[in-house]
């Protein structure tokens, strides 16, 4: 896990009850929560990464990126898997695809319905770094970045960004053969608060997406090796059914 944190003033806009917008957990916060499930759980989730088809909307002739996108409504301890749709980001908060509705693959049912999922989203909603009050839906990415000699892949093709949701958490699955894909955080002016390089299963940040911008590098492969692999599971969190 390596982390650059960045001092800057005080975020514009920031309401009274503001704690810090952003948490940077190590793997074991995670680890420690899905070690209460069965192992071979755990292990059918993380190799679900294996199966995700192309993303349908990268207008590239080669893929880079590779997803699965699902919705659920957050009930305590459980999920409630809603009607599989499209997903929507304003052209405000996304340059390169905002304002289309991408049809991305339906999550695997056993991942949708699996007690790691479940577990996870669970416990990125106890460390929102805000008021949980109504927020009581998720959307959850499935997403693989790869990158070859000739050609680097992008996590965030849009650039410095945020997505429009009111928080989000991002943990690293997977990452072989990887150079690059260094995350950096903004506050609201784009000044830098945070840099992290996340290389740890499991390493994790949750973020107030009302309250900072965040971007991450390209991704270029390992000196030697034919293709890098990023994996990364994205849950944005957002109240009643605001995540068309």
């Amino acid at each position: 896990m390596t982390t650059t944190p960045l001092s800057a003033p005080g975020l514009p806009g920031t309401p009274s009850w503001a704690s810090p917008p952003f948490a940077h957990h190590a793997p074991a916060l995670l680890a420690a929560a899905l070690r209460r499930i069965p192992g071979d759980s755990v292990t059918e989730f993380t190799e679900s990464w294996n199966d995700l088809p192309a993303d349908p909307h990268l207008g590239t002739a080669t893929p880079y990126r590779f997803r699965r996108y699902g919705r659920f409504r957050i009930l305590g301890d459980r999920l409630e898997r809603l009607p599989h749709t499209a997903f929507f980001q304003e052209r405000a908060v996304n340059r390169v695809n905002g304002g289309v509705s991408r049809m991305f693959a339906p999550l695997d049912d056993a991942v949708a319905a699996g007690p790691a999922l479940r577990t996870v989203v669970r416990t990125l909603w106890d460390r929102l770094p805000g008021p949980r009050t109504g927020i009581d839906t998720c959307g959850v990415h499935q997403i693989r970045v790869t990158a070859t000699p000739d050609a680097e892949g992008h996590p965030a093709p849009e650039g410095v960004h945020q997505d429009g949701h009111c928080y989000v958490g991002q943990v690293l699955i997977r990452r072989e053969n990887v150079r690059g894909a260094e995350s950096c955080l903004y506050d609201l002016r784009q000044r830098p608060v945070h840099r992290a390089l996340l290389t740890e299963p499991l390493e994790t940040i949750v973020l107030d997406d009302r309250r900072v911008l965040h971007g991450v590098s390209p991704l270029l492969p390992a000196p030697g090796a034919r293709m890098g692999v990023r994996d990364m599971l994205l849950v944005d969190f957002l109240p009643g059914d605001g995540g068309r």
